[in-house]
């Protein structure tokens, strides 16, 4: 799947919400043209300050000296990352979140086309895939967070 795909079909899911950071939406320029989704049905017209956060990213390049494990500055790489909670991230990636610090040293964070460890935030139970290959799946996964972030969705107060 490419960008572009992901960001259709994730924003046609009921009660998402979808920012490219840019300036236009007062996004820190570390993240511009990065891709952030968020469970507001409410809807939004720029990402919410109220703490919440997204349930997927696109991010496009390296973040130097916090986030480089991926090589995103290969050409044509992104990494879509995902969060999926405790039990359907030991499903995909075979160890809880709890136990990755003593696979991260394993973990080959710049494979193309496979289910990882977010190389940041597996024990948040993050999953990331780099150029995504396999539509039908990553679909499944979109679609299974979307799901638990409305599940989890607590309307904003004062709204």
């Amino acid at each position: 799947m490419t960008e572009d795909d992901i960001i259709k079909f994730v924003s046609g899911l009921p009660g998402t919400v979808a920012f490219t950071a840019g300036p236009e939406i007062g996004a820190p320029e570390m993240a511009w043209g990065d891709t952030f989704f968020y469970y507001a049905p409410e809807g939004l017209d720029r990402p919410p300050s109220d703490g919440r956060l997204p349930y997927a990213t696109i991010v496009t390049k390296d973040y130097e000296g916090f986030d480089t494990a991926s090589d995103l500055g290969r050409p044509g790489v992104f990494r879509l990352n995902v969060a999926v909670g405790r039990v359907a991230f030991e499903r995909l990636v075979g160890h809880s979140p709890a136990a990755h610090a003593e696979h991260h040293a394993g973990t080959d964070y710049t494979v193309l086309g496979r289910v990882i460890p977010h190389p940041l935030y597996a024990a948040q139970s993050w999953i990331s895939i780099l150029n995504p290959e396999d539509e039908e799946r990553t679909r499944e996964i979109l679609t299974e967070a979307h799901a638990r972030a409305a599940q989890r969705h607590r309307p904003p107060s004062g709204g």
